[in-house]
């Protein structure tokens, strides 16, 4: 009798040890807004607070980018001061 073997998983692309979920519910337009960054997905909010989870999001990795760390390497404390750095 034979077993089907399961499929071995797609490697073609890293997958990000860490990543940002940014969730916004405030759309009453009845736009779908979603954007993937290569350590993020956003979704839904309006025009307006979709624009600043795309800015803050594009912000934490510029940061982490001169800091020479990813987003794995950041403590969730760590993390809240560069958000907070990022809107003041």
């Amino acid at each position: 009798m034979d077993v089907p073997r399961p499929s071995k998983p797609d490697r073609s692309k890293p997958k990000p040890d860490a990543a940002l979920l940014g969730l916004a519910f405030d759309a009453d337009d009845g736009h779908k807004r979603i954007t993937r960054g290569p350590n993020f997905l956003l979704a839904g909010g309006s025009q307006e607070t979709h624009g600043v989870l795309q800015e803050t999001a594009i912000k934490i990795n510029e940061h982490l980018n001169r800091a020479g760390k990813q987003l794995a390497d950041v403590s969730p404390s760590e993390l809240r001061e560069i958000i907070a750095d990022i809107h003041r």
